[in-house]
Protein backbone atom coordinates (compact mmCIF):
# COMPACT_ATOMS: atom_id res chain seq x y z
CA UNK A 1 0.00 0.00 0.00
CA UNK A 2 1.27 3.44 -0.83
CA UNK A 3 2.59 5.71 1.95
CA UNK A 4 0.30 8.27 1.50
CA UNK A 5 -2.74 6.38 1.19
CA UNK A 6 -1.86 4.47 4.36
CA UNK A 7 -1.56 7.90 6.46
CA UNK A 8 -4.77 8.83 5.37
CA UNK A 9 -6.04 5.60 6.66
CA UNK A 10 -4.41 5.35 9.61
CA UNK A 11 -5.04 9.52 10.07
CA UNK A 12 -9.02 8.55 9.71
CA UNK A 13 -8.57 5.38 12.27
CA UNK A 14 -6.87 7.03 14.82
CA UNK A 15 -9.21 10.19 15.13
CA UNK A 16 -12.54 10.84 15.50
CA UNK A 17 -13.84 14.31 13.58
CA UNK A 18 -16.89 15.77 15.03
CA UNK A 19 -18.64 18.49 13.71
CA UNK A 20 -21.07 21.33 15.22
CA UNK A 21 -23.60 20.38 12.89
CA UNK A 22 -26.45 18.53 13.94
CA UNK A 23 -26.16 14.65 11.76
CA UNK A 24 -28.96 11.91 12.72
CA UNK A 25 -27.73 8.99 13.59
CA UNK A 26 -27.03 6.93 10.32
CA UNK A 27 -27.14 9.57 8.26
CA UNK A 28 -25.11 8.85 5.02
CA UNK A 29 -23.80 12.12 5.05
CA UNK A 30 -20.86 12.44 8.28
CA UNK A 31 -18.04 15.04 8.19
CA UNK A 32 -15.98 12.04 6.56
CA UNK A 33 -18.51 11.76 3.29
CA UNK A 34 -19.21 15.55 1.97
CA UNK A 35 -20.20 15.00 -1.49
CA UNK A 36 -20.76 17.53 -4.07
CA UNK A 37 -24.44 17.90 -5.70
CA UNK A 38 -26.20 20.31 -8.08
CA UNK A 39 -29.39 22.37 -5.83
CA UNK A 40 -31.65 25.17 -6.30
CA UNK A 41 -34.85 25.94 -4.11
CA UNK A 42 -37.79 29.20 -4.24
CA UNK A 43 -35.01 31.65 -3.71
CA UNK A 44 -31.58 30.26 -4.65
CA UNK A 45 -30.50 29.71 -8.76
CA UNK A 46 -28.87 26.23 -9.58
CA UNK A 47 -25.59 25.66 -7.77
CA UNK A 48 -22.89 24.02 -6.44
CA UNK A 49 -23.86 22.25 -2.30
CA UNK A 50 -21.96 19.90 -0.06
CA UNK A 51 -24.15 17.74 2.27
CA UNK A 52 -23.87 17.54 6.06
CA UNK A 53 -26.55 15.61 7.85
CA UNK A 54 -29.90 17.33 6.78
CA UNK A 55 -28.16 20.47 5.28
CA UNK A 56 -26.44 21.37 2.38
CA UNK A 57 -23.19 23.99 1.99
CA UNK A 58 -24.05 26.73 0.00
CA UNK A 59 -20.41 26.37 -1.58
CA UNK A 60 -21.43 29.90 -3.02
CA UNK A 61 -22.06 31.76 -0.40
CA UNK A 62 -18.58 30.64 1.43
CA UNK A 63 -17.26 31.92 -2.15
CA UNK A 64 -18.69 35.38 -1.23
CA UNK A 65 -17.78 35.75 1.95
CA UNK A 66 -13.92 35.12 1.05
CA UNK A 67 -13.23 31.36 2.63
CA UNK A 68 -11.53 30.35 -0.31
CA UNK A 69 -9.87 33.48 -1.02
CA UNK A 70 -6.79 32.10 -0.80
CA UNK A 71 -7.56 29.09 -3.19
CA UNK A 72 -8.34 31.49 -6.27
CA UNK A 73 -10.84 29.90 -7.62
CA UNK A 74 -12.61 31.11 -11.12
CA UNK A 75 -15.33 33.76 -10.09
CA UNK A 76 -19.12 32.09 -10.01
CA UNK A 77 -17.58 28.84 -10.17
CA UNK A 78 -20.05 27.72 -7.89
CA UNK A 79 -23.16 29.08 -9.79
CA UNK A 80 -23.50 26.49 -12.26
CA UNK A 81 -25.67 24.15 -13.25
CA UNK A 82 -23.58 21.30 -13.24
CA UNK A 83 -20.58 20.29 -11.18
CA UNK A 84 -18.09 19.77 -14.96
CA UNK A 85 -16.80 23.40 -14.63
CA UNK A 86 -15.91 22.75 -10.59
CA UNK A 87 -14.24 18.91 -11.71
CA UNK A 88 -12.38 20.54 -14.40
CA UNK A 89 -10.08 22.77 -11.68
CA UNK A 90 -8.52 19.02 -10.82
CA UNK A 91 -8.10 17.16 -8.18
CA UNK A 92 -6.25 19.25 -6.41
CA UNK A 93 -8.47 21.94 -6.21
CA UNK A 94 -11.59 19.81 -5.51
CA UNK A 95 -9.84 18.21 -2.72
CA UNK A 96 -8.66 21.71 -1.22
CA UNK A 97 -12.44 22.92 -1.22
CA UNK A 98 -13.98 19.74 0.22
CA UNK A 99 -11.01 19.99 3.17
CA UNK A 100 -11.69 23.41 3.50
CA UNK A 101 -15.13 22.59 3.98
CA UNK A 102 -14.49 20.07 6.41
CA UNK A 103 -12.07 22.28 8.27
CA UNK A 104 -15.19 24.72 9.01
CA UNK A 105 -17.37 22.24 9.91
CA UNK A 106 -15.02 20.65 12.91
CA UNK A 107 -17.14 21.12 16.16
CA UNK A 108 -14.18 23.40 16.99
CA UNK A 109 -13.74 25.89 14.48
CA UNK A 110 -15.67 28.90 15.16
CA UNK A 111 -15.09 31.02 11.80
CA UNK A 112 -17.96 29.72 10.36
CA UNK A 113 -20.34 28.18 13.44
CA UNK A 114 -20.19 31.42 14.76
CA UNK A 115 -20.48 33.95 12.11
CA UNK A 116 -23.45 35.97 11.04
CA UNK A 117 -23.67 34.77 7.57
CA UNK A 118 -24.01 30.94 8.72
CA UNK A 119 -27.77 31.15 8.25
CA UNK A 120 -27.26 31.81 4.38
CA UNK A 121 -24.24 29.02 4.21
CA UNK A 122 -26.53 26.04 5.66
CA UNK A 123 -29.49 25.26 3.50
CA UNK A 124 -32.08 22.35 4.56
CA UNK A 125 -31.87 19.55 2.00
CA UNK A 126 -35.75 19.33 2.65
CA UNK A 127 -36.17 22.83 0.81
CA UNK A 128 -33.81 21.92 -2.25
CA UNK A 129 -34.14 20.50 -4.90
CA UNK A 130 -31.45 18.34 -6.61
CA UNK A 131 -30.79 18.28 -10.06
CA UNK A 132 -28.70 16.01 -12.17
CA UNK A 133 -25.03 16.57 -10.84
CA UNK A 134 -23.27 17.00 -13.50
CA UNK A 135 -23.37 17.40 -17.86
CA UNK A 136 -23.06 14.26 -19.48
CA UNK A 137 -21.20 14.25 -22.70
CA UNK A 138 -21.51 9.97 -22.97
CA UNK A 139 -22.42 7.27 -20.71
CA UNK A 140 -21.37 3.28 -21.07
CA UNK A 141 -22.59 0.47 -19.56
CA UNK A 142 -20.20 -2.37 -18.53
CA UNK A 143 -21.11 -5.75 -17.64
CA UNK A 144 -18.72 -6.70 -14.23
CA UNK A 145 -20.07 -9.06 -12.11
CA UNK A 146 -19.69 -12.69 -12.90
CA UNK A 147 -22.39 -13.38 -10.72
CA UNK A 148 -25.21 -11.46 -13.05
CA UNK A 149 -23.32 -12.81 -16.44
CA UNK A 150 -23.64 -16.35 -15.21
CA UNK A 151 -27.21 -16.24 -13.99
CA UNK A 152 -28.00 -14.21 -17.37
CA UNK A 153 -26.47 -17.10 -19.12
CA UNK A 154 -27.92 -20.15 -17.36
CA UNK A 155 -31.06 -18.62 -18.07
CA UNK A 156 -30.85 -17.94 -21.63
CA UNK A 157 -27.73 -19.97 -22.94
CA UNK A 158 -26.17 -23.28 -21.64
CA UNK A 159 -26.04 -23.65 -17.77
CA UNK A 160 -23.00 -25.33 -18.27
CA UNK A 161 -21.31 -22.76 -20.31
CA UNK A 162 -23.13 -19.50 -19.07
CA UNK A 163 -19.67 -17.37 -19.18
CA UNK A 164 -19.07 -16.17 -23.38
CA UNK A 165 -16.10 -17.25 -24.08
CA UNK A 166 -14.31 -13.35 -23.72
CA UNK A 167 -16.15 -12.42 -20.51
CA UNK A 168 -13.15 -13.33 -18.28
CA UNK A 169 -11.03 -11.30 -20.44
CA UNK A 170 -12.42 -7.77 -20.76
CA UNK A 171 -14.85 -6.00 -19.23
CA UNK A 172 -17.85 -5.79 -21.28
CA UNK A 173 -19.24 -2.67 -22.25
CA UNK A 174 -21.65 -1.03 -24.64
CA UNK A 175 -22.35 2.71 -25.19
CA UNK A 176 -25.79 3.51 -23.61
CA UNK A 177 -27.98 7.22 -24.00
CA UNK A 178 -26.73 9.75 -22.55
CA UNK A 179 -29.79 11.87 -22.91
CA UNK A 180 -32.22 10.42 -21.09
CA UNK A 181 -30.20 9.67 -17.31
CA UNK A 182 -32.28 11.35 -15.02
CA UNK A 183 -31.92 12.24 -11.29
CA UNK A 184 -33.55 10.68 -8.53
CA UNK A 185 -37.29 11.45 -7.88
CA UNK A 186 -38.00 11.62 -11.45
CA UNK A 187 -40.55 9.13 -12.94
CA UNK A 188 -40.77 7.16 -15.84
CA UNK A 189 -43.29 5.96 -18.16
CA UNK A 190 -43.17 2.03 -18.99
CA UNK A 191 -41.90 1.88 -22.20
CA UNK A 192 -43.56 0.62 -25.70
CA UNK A 193 -41.58 -1.55 -28.30
CA UNK A 194 -41.61 -4.55 -29.85
CA UNK A 195 -41.11 -8.23 -28.62
CA UNK A 196 -41.11 -12.08 -29.31
CA UNK A 197 -41.46 -14.37 -27.24
CA UNK A 198 -40.72 -18.51 -28.20
CA UNK A 199 -44.19 -19.09 -28.59
CA UNK A 200 -45.24 -16.33 -31.03
CA UNK A 201 -44.64 -16.69 -34.68
CA UNK A 202 -44.17 -12.86 -35.16
CA UNK A 203 -43.56 -9.79 -33.48
CA UNK A 204 -45.52 -7.73 -31.48
CA UNK A 205 -45.90 -4.75 -29.98
CA UNK A 206 -46.75 -3.22 -26.59
CA UNK A 207 -46.06 -1.73 -23.75
CA UNK A 208 -43.25 -3.44 -22.23
CA UNK A 209 -44.51 -6.57 -19.68
CA UNK A 210 -40.99 -7.33 -18.06
CA UNK A 211 -40.20 -3.95 -16.63
CA UNK A 212 -36.97 -4.48 -14.37
CA UNK A 213 -34.34 -2.32 -12.31
CA UNK A 214 -30.49 -2.72 -12.40
CA UNK A 215 -28.77 -2.09 -9.19
CA UNK A 216 -25.46 -0.53 -10.32
CA UNK A 217 -22.75 2.42 -8.69
CA UNK A 218 -21.20 4.38 -11.58
CA UNK A 219 -17.86 6.49 -11.80
CA UNK A 220 -17.62 10.11 -13.29
CA UNK A 221 -14.41 11.20 -14.94
CA UNK A 222 -13.10 14.26 -13.89
CA UNK A 223 -10.08 14.06 -16.68
CA UNK A 224 -9.97 14.35 -20.24
CA UNK A 225 -7.95 12.34 -22.89
CA UNK A 226 -7.26 13.15 -26.08
CA UNK A 227 -8.19 10.55 -29.07
CA UNK A 228 -5.29 8.50 -29.28
CA UNK A 229 -4.15 8.58 -25.71
CA UNK A 230 -5.20 5.36 -22.88
CA UNK A 231 -5.32 5.32 -19.39
CA UNK A 232 -3.43 2.70 -17.39
CA UNK A 233 -4.77 0.88 -14.72
CA UNK A 234 -1.84 2.41 -12.51
CA UNK A 235 -3.03 6.14 -13.48
CA UNK A 236 -6.64 5.07 -13.77
CA UNK A 237 -8.13 6.78 -10.31
CA UNK A 238 -6.39 10.43 -11.73
CA UNK A 239 -9.42 10.15 -13.87
CA UNK A 240 -12.34 9.35 -11.86
CA UNK A 241 -13.68 12.10 -9.64
CA UNK A 242 -16.30 10.39 -8.05
CA UNK A 243 -19.05 7.84 -7.43
CA UNK A 244 -23.09 7.93 -8.05
CA UNK A 245 -25.81 5.35 -7.26
CA UNK A 246 -27.41 4.16 -10.37
CA UNK A 247 -30.98 2.65 -11.63
CA UNK A 248 -30.60 1.11 -15.03
CA UNK A 249 -34.00 0.57 -15.87
CA UNK A 250 -34.98 -2.55 -18.35
CA UNK A 251 -37.39 -3.70 -20.76
CA UNK A 252 -36.86 -7.14 -20.75
CA UNK A 253 -39.15 -8.61 -23.65
CA UNK A 254 -37.94 -5.48 -25.81
CA UNK A 255 -34.26 -6.26 -24.53
CA UNK A 256 -34.60 -10.03 -25.25
CA UNK A 257 -35.92 -9.76 -28.70
CA UNK A 258 -33.69 -6.93 -30.30
CA UNK A 259 -30.22 -7.47 -28.67
CA UNK A 260 -28.94 -9.84 -31.03
CA UNK A 261 -26.73 -8.71 -32.70
CA UNK A 262 -25.56 -5.69 -31.55
CA UNK A 263 -26.93 -5.71 -27.74
CA UNK A 264 -29.50 -3.21 -25.92
CA UNK A 265 -30.80 0.03 -27.74
CA UNK A 266 -34.91 0.57 -26.89
CA UNK A 267 -34.72 -2.23 -24.09
CA UNK A 268 -32.59 0.49 -22.07
CA UNK A 269 -32.09 3.87 -23.92
CA UNK A 270 -35.67 4.91 -22.57
CA UNK A 271 -34.34 5.94 -18.85
CA UNK A 272 -31.93 5.42 -16.22
CA UNK A 273 -32.09 7.19 -13.07
CA UNK A 274 -28.71 8.53 -10.93
CA UNK A 275 -28.66 9.96 -7.45
CA UNK A 276 -27.67 13.71 -6.98
CA UNK A 277 -24.64 13.33 -4.58
CA UNK A 278 -21.07 12.54 -5.83
CA UNK A 279 -18.97 10.84 -3.25
CA UNK A 280 -15.62 11.47 -3.98
CA UNK A 281 -12.51 9.12 -4.41
CA UNK A 282 -10.88 10.83 -1.37
CA UNK A 283 -14.15 9.89 0.55
CA UNK A 284 -14.32 6.03 0.01
CA UNK A 285 -10.28 5.71 0.54
CA UNK A 286 -11.07 3.81 3.81
CA UNK A 287 -13.46 0.78 2.54
CA UNK A 288 -10.97 0.24 -0.22
CA UNK A 289 -10.75 -3.78 -0.25
CA UNK A 290 -8.30 -6.39 -2.34
CA UNK A 291 -9.81 -6.96 -5.75
CA UNK A 292 -11.39 -10.00 -6.57
CA UNK A 293 -9.21 -12.89 -8.01
CA UNK A 294 -9.22 -13.40 -11.67
CA UNK A 295 -8.44 -16.44 -13.32
CA UNK A 296 -7.65 -16.83 -16.30
CA UNK A 297 -4.81 -14.21 -15.81
CA UNK A 298 -5.16 -11.09 -17.42
CA UNK A 299 -3.32 -9.71 -19.88
CA UNK A 300 -1.09 -6.24 -18.98
CA UNK A 301 -3.08 -3.72 -19.72
CA UNK A 302 -5.56 -4.95 -17.03
CA UNK A 303 -3.34 -6.02 -14.99
CA UNK A 304 -3.66 -4.10 -11.18
CA UNK A 305 -0.46 -3.55 -8.47
CA UNK A 306 -3.19 -2.21 -5.87
CA UNK A 307 -6.68 -2.72 -5.16
CA UNK A 308 -9.22 -0.70 -6.70
CA UNK A 309 -12.58 -2.40 -4.95
CA UNK A 310 -14.74 -1.07 -2.57
CA UNK A 311 -16.84 -2.41 0.39
CA UNK A 312 -19.99 -0.92 -0.65
CA UNK A 313 -23.30 -2.15 1.19
CA UNK A 314 -26.30 -1.98 -1.78
CA UNK A 315 -30.16 -2.52 -1.93
CA UNK A 316 -33.14 -2.35 -3.22
CA UNK A 317 -36.41 -1.66 -1.99
CA UNK A 318 -40.00 -1.77 -3.91
CA UNK A 319 -42.44 0.50 -3.01
CA UNK A 320 -46.06 0.01 -4.38
CA UNK A 321 -48.12 3.00 -4.48
CA UNK A 322 -49.49 4.08 -1.66
CA UNK A 323 -48.09 1.70 0.42
CA UNK A 324 -45.02 0.68 2.37
CA UNK A 325 -41.92 -0.41 0.43
CA UNK A 326 -40.54 -3.83 0.87
CA UNK A 327 -36.32 -4.11 0.38
CA UNK A 328 -35.97 -6.98 -2.10
CA UNK A 329 -31.97 -7.15 -2.38
CA UNK A 330 -29.27 -6.65 -0.45
CA UNK A 331 -26.02 -6.77 -2.19
CA UNK A 332 -22.07 -5.42 -2.03
CA UNK A 333 -20.18 -3.57 -4.73
CA UNK A 334 -16.91 -5.36 -3.42
CA UNK A 335 -17.98 -8.30 -5.39
CA UNK A 336 -17.63 -6.96 -8.93
CA UNK A 337 -15.01 -9.16 -10.98
CA UNK A 338 -13.72 -5.77 -13.11
CA UNK A 339 -13.06 -3.21 -11.11
CA UNK A 340 -13.23 0.33 -12.22
CA UNK A 341 -9.27 1.08 -12.75
CA UNK A 342 -9.99 -2.09 -15.34
CA UNK A 343 -12.98 -0.44 -16.83
CA UNK A 344 -11.66 2.69 -17.67
CA UNK A 345 -7.80 0.73 -19.02
CA UNK A 346 -10.11 -1.34 -21.49
CA UNK A 347 -12.19 1.85 -22.05
CA UNK A 348 -9.16 3.84 -23.38
CA UNK A 349 -7.01 0.91 -24.62
CA UNK A 350 -8.25 1.65 -28.23
CA UNK A 351 -8.00 5.28 -28.18
CA UNK A 352 -11.00 6.20 -27.19
CA UNK A 353 -11.07 9.65 -25.60
CA UNK A 354 -13.05 10.70 -22.60
CA UNK A 355 -13.99 14.25 -21.20
CA UNK A 356 -14.64 15.51 -17.68
CA UNK A 357 -18.68 14.29 -16.70
CA UNK A 358 -18.60 11.28 -18.83
CA UNK A 359 -20.30 8.64 -16.69
CA UNK A 360 -19.39 4.95 -16.35
CA UNK A 361 -21.82 2.22 -15.06
CA UNK A 362 -20.55 -0.86 -13.22
CA UNK A 363 -23.61 -3.08 -14.94
CA UNK A 364 -26.11 -5.21 -12.21
CA UNK A 365 -24.04 -5.67 -9.06
CA UNK A 366 -25.01 -9.49 -7.91
CA UNK A 367 -24.11 -11.62 -5.48
CA UNK A 368 -23.91 -14.92 -4.71
CA UNK A 369 -27.16 -15.58 -2.77
CA UNK A 370 -30.54 -15.45 -4.25
CA UNK A 371 -31.46 -12.43 -1.76
CA UNK A 372 -28.22 -10.53 -3.56
CA UNK A 373 -29.45 -10.91 -7.12
CA UNK A 374 -29.24 -6.93 -8.57
CA UNK A 375 -32.35 -7.05 -10.84
CA UNK A 376 -35.72 -8.52 -11.03
CA UNK A 377 -34.82 -10.80 -13.75
CA UNK A 378 -32.43 -12.79 -11.87
CA UNK A 379 -34.21 -12.28 -8.82
CA UNK A 380 -37.98 -13.83 -10.05
CA UNK A 381 -35.59 -16.10 -12.30
CA UNK A 382 -37.71 -14.49 -15.96
CA UNK A 383 -40.81 -14.45 -14.45
CA UNK A 384 -40.62 -18.05 -12.99
CA UNK A 385 -40.37 -17.23 -9.46
CA UNK A 386 -42.45 -14.68 -7.46
CA UNK A 387 -41.59 -12.33 -5.15
CA UNK A 388 -43.61 -11.63 -1.69
CA UNK A 389 -43.83 -8.06 -0.40
CA UNK A 390 -44.48 -6.92 3.00
CA UNK A 391 -47.79 -5.32 1.40
CA UNK A 392 -49.11 -9.34 0.74
CA UNK A 393 -48.46 -8.65 -2.91
CA UNK A 394 -46.42 -10.48 -5.40
CA UNK A 395 -43.81 -9.51 -8.55
CA UNK A 396 -42.53 -10.85 -11.06
CA UNK A 397 -41.45 -7.54 -12.57
CA UNK A 398 -42.28 -4.04 -11.86
CA UNK A 399 -46.26 -3.04 -11.85
CA UNK A 400 -47.12 0.15 -13.06
CA UNK A 401 -47.12 2.75 -9.98
CA UNK A 402 -44.38 1.09 -7.98
CA UNK A 403 -41.36 2.88 -6.82
CA UNK A 404 -37.88 1.74 -7.13
CA UNK A 405 -35.49 3.17 -4.16
CA UNK A 406 -31.61 2.03 -3.86
CA UNK A 407 -29.36 3.05 -1.19
CA UNK A 408 -25.51 2.62 -0.70
CA UNK A 409 -23.55 3.13 2.20
CA UNK A 410 -19.58 2.11 2.82
CA UNK A 411 -19.30 1.90 7.22
CA UNK A 412 -16.66 0.53 8.81
CA UNK A 413 -15.59 1.35 12.41
CA UNK A 414 -18.22 3.14 13.10
CA UNK A 415 -17.62 5.40 9.98
CA UNK A 416 -20.08 5.70 7.41
CA UNK A 417 -20.15 7.15 3.98
CA UNK A 418 -23.24 7.02 2.00
CA UNK A 419 -24.71 7.98 -1.12
CA UNK A 420 -28.02 9.04 -0.27
CA UNK A 421 -30.74 7.02 -2.63
CA UNK A 422 -31.56 7.26 -6.23
CA UNK A 423 -35.41 6.75 -6.45
CA UNK A 424 -38.02 6.97 -9.41
CA UNK A 425 -41.65 5.27 -9.51
CA UNK A 426 -42.67 3.42 -12.64
CA UNK A 427 -45.84 5.21 -14.67
CA UNK A 428 -48.13 3.83 -16.72
CA UNK A 429 -47.56 4.00 -20.25
CA UNK A 430 -47.77 6.86 -22.49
Amino acid sequence: MPLERFLIMSDIKSNTLSTWVEVPKNSDFTIYNLPFGVFKNKRLSPRTGIAIGDKIVDLSVLDQEGFFSDLFLPEGIFINEALNDLISLGKVQTKKIRERVQDLLLVDNEKLRDHSVRGKVMVNRKEAEMLLPVKIGDYTDFYSSMEHATNVGKMFRDPENALLPNWKHLPVGYHGRASSIIPSGVPIHRPKGQFKSPDMDSPGFAPSKKMDFELELAFITGKSTRLGDSVSTADAEDYIFGFTLFNDWSARDIQAWEYVPLGPFLGKSFASSMSPWVVTLEALEYFRVENPIQDPEVLPYLKCDSAHSFDINLEVLIQPEGKKATKVCQSNFKSMYWNVAQQLAHHTVNGCNINVGDLMASGTISGTTEDSFGSLLELSWNGKKTLKLDTGEERTFLEDGDTVIMKGYAEKDGIRVGFGEVKSQLLPAK
